[in-house]
This record gives C-alpha cells, structure tokens and sequence, in this order.
C-alpha cells in the first residue's frame, strides 16, 4: 500500500509537470508561415503579386518637379527638396533599392516554388501551363525591376568604373551572405537580357487573349485543350507581363545602355535599341500602328471605352495597370476655382518648347510666332497639355494672368508659381465640388507604343542618321514626321524636311520626347542619360491687365552639380553596412 501511494503521488506530479510544461508552449495561432506555399496555390502566388504591387510605374511620380519642365506649390515636395539642393545618399525621393531588391526577392523565392506547387492537382495540362505563364512572369518581372534599379544607380563609381547593380539571382536566406559588389554595368545589361529572353521562352504569345481553335495553340502546347489554354493564357489573365511587354521593355533597356552617359557613342549598341524597338513596332503593321488618338491616350472617353469583356482596350497601350476609381489625382492638380491643389505647375520652359502649328520652333523666323499673343497658333498639344492663361478645363476659362482670382499666378498657397497648370493625365469630367463630388475610373500606363516609336527614332538616328532604315522598314524621319503629323503639324511638315544633319534630327527627337512623354516620368532621367544640363532654371510667365505684356521670370533655380549628378547615389545605410558595395562617384 505504501508503493502504492508514493507510485499515485509520482503519477499525479508527473500528471502536473507535463500539463504545466503544456501550457509553457504556444498554442497554433491560425497564423500561416512560409510552409503554406506547398499546399496552398493562392498563398503561394502571393509571392508574385507582391512583385507586381512594387512595380515603380504603379503611381504617377511627377518627378518632373525636379526638372525644367514643372515645379511644384507643395512646399513640402521630396522632389522640390531635392531639385534645390537637398539630394543626398540620405535624402534620395527617387531611390528604388529597398523597393527593386525588395521585389527581386520575393521573385527569386518564387522561382523556387513554382515546380514544387500543385497549381491544379486535377489537370495536369492546366497546371503544366501555370507552372510555364508563372516562370515567365517572374523572370520578366525580375528583369523590370533589375532595369528600373540600373537606371537609378547605374554609375561611375569612386573607383573609375562603370558599375551597375549587385545581382540577385537565386533565393536568399536571412542568414546568407548579402554584402553582394556590384556588377558592371554592362554585366548587370547582360543579367536584365537574359531574364527577359528566359521569359519569352515561356511567354511565347504576345497577348493574353482567348483562343478559338488549336491551330492558334503556341509552340510546346498543341496538345492542350483550347478551353484549358484560355483558362490559363486567356484574356481573364490580361494586365499581367505579357510577352508583348518583354521585347518592348527590351528596347528600353538597350535605349539606357546606348546613352551617353553609359557609353561611348557606339553604333552597335544604338543599332540594337533600334533593332529591338523596330520590331515591336513591325509587330502592330509599322508606322501605320500609330494610333492616331496616341496623344489622348488618358481622355474620359477613351478610358471609358476599355472593356476587357470584348477585349477591346487602347491601340496606344502597351502594358497598363488595372482599372480603379478615384479623384485624387484631379484634387491634387486642378486649379484652385475647380477646388484642386494645382500641384503641378508646368513651366515656360515647357511651354516654349512647344512649336508653332506650322512645325518651326517659336524661335526660328519662319514660325510666325507673336510674343505679344504667343499661345495663338500652336501645336495642339499645348493646350492639350496645359492649362495656360485663357486656356479651357472642365469647359471653364482659366486665368492665370492678372485678374484671375484664385487661379492667377501667385495668389493663394494652391495657386500656381508658373502661370500654368497640368493638364494632361487628368480626366476633367471629375467633379470636386464638395456640393456634388464625382469619381471616375483611371488606370496607370507601364508602357505605351509611342514611347517605342520614339526610342526607335532616337536610336536609329543615332546608328543610321535621319534617313538610314537598317533592317527595319523606316527611319527616324519616318518616325518623327507620323507623330508630328499626329499633333496636327501643317503638312508638309517643311521643319522636318529641312533638316538633314544627324545633330540637328537628335535635337528635334528629344524634343518631341520631351513633349510626347511630359508628366510621365521621363525627363527626370532622359537629362540625366543624355548627359545633359542639369541646372536650367525653371521659368514662369507675369501676365498684365490688359493681357499684353508677357514677362518672363525665374522661378526656381536648380541646384544640381553637373559634374556627379548625372548617377545617382546608392543608400548611405548600405555602402556602410556592405563593404562590398562601392558608392557612385561624387556621393
């Protein structure tokens, strides 16, 4: 009886020990962790929509605050800050480090997983295609996100050499050595090339679009089922990185690549971004394939036109975001009386860079252009454009000039500083007056067709001269005159003609750049490819009384040094952390 007992009291402690030891440990919260993506296809693709919502052309930047083609009224702006002396590798508002390496990642684990993953475990053909369209998404992704960081931090570093980015290409774990150099720059061109050419050995259609028949079946999926290859590759799927996008985003890269401020005016280099550029533009019928509304790409009616039901969307569109509905866009830059902030003011800069309809420059004598009334007979595109004083938004006249209230120049805290307001990009049927307040639905460009046409105009010229067509069926000339006829240019177009030189056609193309992609995001780092001035001053326009007398004005100075500020600097937190990592010369 007595082991009896000592064996109960052993047993009932035991008894206690182990249930006090049991609720020692954490009990399953319902939290999902990392081993989830093997049994759960949704979780795991989540590891690539999460590239796809750091795609830097997610949002508008309006970085061309800090250029000569706008300023801002927000005080407060980070790119304000930086175009007037604030750039630093402490303070950089166009950095992408965190945001590209971030992305590439997050790609690099899901290239892991995707062979691991029963995308569809009833069809083996269908998860046979899923296991095909992801790979070539992350691998076109990854090479996105590799350009867009080249371009901000490609660069001379402090040791003479032209670097580009320190490249990720396999799965990185928390313990794993990231004090990674970087690599050449053309070493981290090579890496972009050959993630994009690895994804259209997978992404073989140009389109995401619904088939009909099994003769439309690409190459290695002929067996399928038309209706399993649409439930995979079809137009539901539409608005992902498609095949189309992959060689167009190529042309861009080789466009970085030829520039000036990479290299060294090499022929082969401009003759491969014309080359790459050409042949997506062969591929919508040639010059032709310009759309003739390009210009209007964001306009009310041709937004609202999209219906991906009936697969129709714009002919101008290369690649966009999907479709949401907002006003912040409109409340951020319409002018004071339409209750907007008037953000973004557009610069005298700009605006004379605008030709006349007739095609001259305001400056060159033919143009015809009357300082006195020095709006009347422009191109199109300026009024299009820009909100300039007696121009029209929202069908109301907008005075910017002497008298105009709220909307002249230097009024109130959200009047302009320049004598003009955005316009472009903004849908001016968008109500903000707080009485009945409207939303519409926007979308944002990734890639247009008339930026191809302008990379192939700028490199052509630069590998064949104005006229020259290589293998391609047209020439820069070609190029330039359809979009300048485009914009309404009187024809002939005798400016155009008049130029024979490859020096004269290289300015007139980056002008028309300038015009065509303004507000876009571009200048920021055309000026800086180009090796270009960076320090011009943003001008305004003082308008009198009596709407004759039109003083031109500084505005904002630039304060960048031409010297380093051509490449930007690499975070301060990463060159010290990482030994490896050399900074850009200058920073």
């Amino acid at each position: 009886m007595r082991y009896l007992k000592i064996y109960s009291l052993l047993l009932i402690l035991s008894l206690s020990f182990g249930a006090c030891e049991k609720l020692l440990e954490p009990e399953n919260d319902n939290h999902s962790t990392i081993n989830r993506i093997y049994s759960d296809p949704g979780f795991a693709e989540g590891l690539l929509m999460t590239a796809y919502t750091k795609i830097p052309t997610n949002g508008l930047s309006f970085n061309d605050v800090a250029t000569d083609d706008a300023v801002t009224n927000n005080k407060l702006n980070s790119y304000l800050r930086l175009a007037t002396g604030e750039w630093s590798a402490l303070f950089n508002p166009v950095n992408q480090w965190d945001n590209c390496n971030s992305a590439i990642l997050y790609l690099n684990n899901f290239m892991g997983i995707i062979d691991t993953v029963a995308w569809k475990w009833s069809n083996s053909e269908i998860n046979t295609m899923f296991v095909r369209r992801f790979k070539g998404e992350a691998y076109a992704l990854r090479g996105l996100f590799e350009y867009h960081l080249l371009q901000t931090i490609g660069g001379v570093g402090v040791d003479n050499k032209l670097l580009g980015i320190p490249i990720y290409n396999k799965i990185m774990n928390a313990d794993d050595n990231f004090n990674v150099p970087r690599a050449t720059f053309d070493e981290s061109v090579s890496q972009i090339y050959s993630d994009l050419d690895k994804a259209l050995e997978y992404l073989t259609m140009d389109d995401y679009k619904d088939i009909t028949s099994a003769s439309q079946l690409p190459p290695g999926l002929e067996s399928v089922k038309v209706t399993d290859y649409n439930s995979v590759f079809g137009l539901q799927t539409n608005q992902r990185i498609s095949g189309r996008t992959v060689k167009a985003l190529k042309a861009r890269v080789a466009l970085l690549a030829a520039s000036p401020a990479f290299a060294n005016n090499d022929a082969t280099l401009w003759e491969k971004a014309a080359n790459y550029a050409g042949a997506s533009i062969t591929g919508i019928g040639g010059i032709a394939g310009l759309d003739p509304n390009g210009s209007k790409f964001y306009d009310q009616t041709r937004v609202d036109a999209i219906n991906l039901a009936s697969n129709k969307d714009q002919k101008e569109i290369v690649w966009r975001s999907t479709i949401s509905t907002s006003s912040a866009r409109e409340k951020a830059n319409f002018p004071p009386s339409l209750f907007g902030n008037g953000n973004v003011n557009p610069t005298q800069n700009l605006v004379d860079a605008f030709p006349m309809a007739n095609g001259y420059p305001i400056s060159h004598p033919l143009s015809l252009y009357n300082p006195a009334n020095p709006y009347a007979g422009r191109d199109y595109r300026l009024a299009l454009y820009i909100v300039y004083n007696g121009n029209k938004m929202s069908a109301k006249t907008i005075t910017t000039g002497f008298g105009g209230g709220t909307n002249a120049k230097d009024s109130i805290q959200t009047s302009t500083r320049t004598g003009y307001y955005l316009k472009k990009l903004l849908r001016e049927d968008v109500n903000l007056n707080p009485v009945s307040p409207s939303t519409k639905i926007h979308y944002e460009v990734h890639m247009r067709f008339t930026e191809l046409f302008l990379i192939y105009a700028e490199a052509a010229n630069e590998a064949y001269g104005p006229d020259g067509t290589g293998s391609n069926d047209f020439s820069a000339r070609n190029v330039i005159a359809a979009i300048r006829k485009r914009a309404g240019i009187s024809q002939p177009d005798n400016y155009l003609i008049s130029i024979t030189t490859k020096e004269d056609m290289r300015k007139l193309i980056r002008n028309e750049r300038r015009l065509e992609l303004c507000f876009e995001g571009f200048r920021f780092w055309d000026l800086r490819r180009w090796k270009a001035d960076l320090t011009e001053t943003a001008k305004g326009i003082n308008i009198d009384k009596a709407k004759t007398n039109f003083q031109v004005v500084d505005v904002e100075a630039r304060s960048f040094n031409n010297q380093y500020m051509h490449f930007g600097p690499l975070p301060e937190r990463e060159v010290v952390k990482y030994d490896a990592l050399i900074q850009n010369k200058g920073w």
